[in-house]
């Protein structure tokens, strides 16, 4: 009986906490089928037969402030960013695993290091330093993405590495594998949770962004989603409140989508590379 009525406790607990995060996302999905005028007085109430407006808010996003076209460089951003940071980190963490030596420890010292270091410190001369070097551009980003994602990265899938026997690769090796195909053929197929779950967490962080594309692309030209939000703010503060709740929304809906489909791999991925060695 105790055990039930813990388990009923449990229910409408972590029902309430799933209420209170889903929440603003609904109160923003309501507002972005509302006309601007009615977001601000009735923000919390349901769309009326006066306050409705469809999909205008959506249409205005998408043809009067080039929504379509941030959403595809935050796309290309984050897609390309996501596969660099994953192929070099997993291949740093198997040569730091398995090659010991003071030079491989420094490296995985530099990788934890930089996880401490809070952004602000560095974002100034980061500014500066990709304009003279020309990473102003969706492409060139890439490179910095990496350099700031390397280290949970690095720690997450050297936690796991540990873990794989040493045995296998050997035997791989004798039968006439290179150490990059056994890699590829052996050790990669083996780090799928990881793969899976530095995948999520890096792809969300990238795809909601803002401070680091801001500072580092070239805005003229490049503007990714939370930019193009930030300036849908119109001058003497006029905001286009119902064009940014429909931005959120397209802007959510991907990011949803993509964990929901993967969610499963992430306990399993931070649990072995976290833990495990």
């Amino acid at each position: 009986m105790k055990k039930k009525v813990m388990g009923i406790l449990a229910t409408l607990f972590f029902t309430l906490v799933s209420i209170i995060f889903v929440a603003p996302i609904f109160i923003v999905l309501i507002n972005s089928m509302k006309s601007k005028t009615f977001i601000n007085l009735e923000t919390f109430k349901l769309p009326t037969e006066e306050s409705y407006v469809g999909l205008e808010n959506y249409k205005t996003a998408i043809t009067q402030y080039d929504f379509l076209k941030a959403v595809g460089w935050t796309l290309f951003i984050t897609v390309f960013s996501v596969a660099v940071i994953l192929i070099c980190c997993s291949m740093t963490a198997w040569f730091i695993t398995r090659v010991k030596n003071v030079f491989t420890k420094m490296i995985y010292l530099l990788c934890v290091f930089s996880m401490v270091i809070p952004f602000q410190m560095v974002m100034f001369t980061l500014s500066g330093t990709a304009d003279s070097l020309h990473l102003n551009t969706p492409w060139g980003i890439v490179i910095v993405y990496l350099g700031f994602g390397a280290g949970l990265a690095v720690f997450m899938f050297t936690g796991f590495v540990k873990s794989i026997p040493v045995e296998v690769e050997e035997a791989a090796m004798i039968d006439g594998c290179s150490p990059l195909r056994t890699f590829f053929c052996v050790v990669v197929p083996m780090m799928k949770p990881t793969f899976i779950s530095v995948g999520i967490l890096e792809a969300m962080w990238i795809w909601n962004d803002f401070l680091l594309p801001y500072l580092v692309l070239d805005i003229k030209e490049f503007k990714t989603i939370s930019i193009v939000i930030q300036y849908m703010k119109g001058s003497y503060g006029r905001v286009d409140m119902g064009a940014i709740m429909a931005c959120l929304i397209m802007a959510i809906i991907p990011v949803v989508v993509f964990y929901l489909c993967a969610q499963k791999y992430i306990v399993k991925g931070v649990a072995a590379g976290a833990v495990k060695g």
